[in-house]
């Protein structure tokens, strides 16, 4: 347990500055995230160095596809989130009833990054869960590794206050935000937050000069109307530029949304059509291993740069950060 950053006093309550719910809490009362909680007038966070999953993961799974690609990036997690996705992969551990139980195992931020160094990691992934909880954690984690050498990725929700972004941005690398539909109903119904705090902290990571990838799980019946595809793909050239790369991944049945048909492969196909014709340079299919939607083309004179299988990389011809045919500079860090 430790104090907690991002928040203030009130008369009779403590207000949670981190993220945009803005919980307004009473002694020993839970944040929508679970892990937050009021105890003697101040506002404690229960996961620093509590980690309940670790794992060394490809950097493409995160997935960043523009992030020094085939690198491996070890990945942390805590408990908790301030989302409540009907549809989320990762429930067991993200959705936990703020009831004072906190599972997870210590580990210290110096281990954290002492086994990203043992095994080799270009990176610090902050992922399964949503990062932004975890904040304190995630902003030790990712300064100590810079002073080793080591850099730090959010996968991220997108659902994070500017100035919690802005203390973190210059130990932060790049990110994947979850743009996860275009209607606010659908983030209030199903999400459980809004859209615009969303679209507002993907600005700011642009802002910031963080590196940015874009995921929209394509899930039937909510995410899979063209029109919304393309005003997505509309924001994200508009306002995060035309370099941002966008994954469209095919949903399965899991969790409360276990009755729901997997998405088209015809949808995600549509999908990458849509992104390209708004001028998107990189759009890519997920969750469908061996799709040609996988691999990276050249955006000037379209040419297979990076042939991929899922995970794993099969052939990567970029030199220097170029396309070997044209000599465009492909976007993104590493490459």
């Amino acid at each position: 347990m430790k104090i907690a950053d991002f928040w203030q006093k009130t008369d009779s309550t403590i207000l949670c500055t981190l993220c945009p719910h803005h919980c307004k809490l009473k002694e020993r009362e839970f944040g929508i995230c679970g892990v937050r909680q009021v105890k003697n007038g101040e506002l404690v966070t229960h996961v620093y160095e509590c980690a309940i999953a670790t794992h060394v993961d490809p950097i493409e799974k995160k997935p960043l596809f523009h992030v020094y690609p085939g690198s491996r990036s070890f990945s942390v997690a805590t408990v908790g989130c301030n989302f409540k996705c009907g549809f989320c992969q990762n429930h067991e551990i993200s959705q936990i009833p703020a009831n004072g139980y906190i599972g997870g195992q210590d580990l210290p931020v110096e281990s954290v990054v002492d086994l990203a160094l043992d095994y080799g990691c270009k990176t610090i992934a902050c992922t399964y869960t949503e990062p932004t909880i975890y904040f304190e954690y995630a902003y030790d984690i990712a300064k100590l590794a810079a002073e080793r050498g080591i850099e730090t990725v959010f996968i991220s929700n997108g659902y994070t206050n500017p100035k919690p972004l802005e203390k973190i941005a210059p130990f932060l690398t790049a990110a994947n935000i979850d743009l996860k539909g275009w209607s606010d109903s659908f983030y209030d119904e199903v999400i459980g937050g809004e859209l615009k705090p969303v679209l507002n902290a993907l600005k700011k990571y642009r802002q910031l000069g963080i590196f940015i990838e874009v995921t929209t799980l394509v899930v039937p019946g909510h995410v899979d109307n063209e029109d919304s595809l393309r005003d997505i793909a509309k924001f994200i050239k508009n306002e995060l530029g035309e370099e941002t790369p966008w994954h469209l991944s095919r949903f399965y049945p899991q969790f409360d949304f276990d009755h729901v048909s997997p998405t088209s492969s015809k949808i995600i196909a549509r999908g990458r059509e849509i992104g390209f014709k708004e001028g998107l340079r990189y759009v890519y299919s997920g969750n469908l291993p061996g799709d040609a939607g996988e691999n990276t083309f050249c955006w000037k004179c379209g040419a297979e740069l990076i042939h991929r299988r899922g995970y794993q990389i099969l052939e990567n011809k970029i030199q220097h950060g170029q396309c070997p045919e044209c000599r465009a500079d492909i976007d993104g860090v590493g490459l």
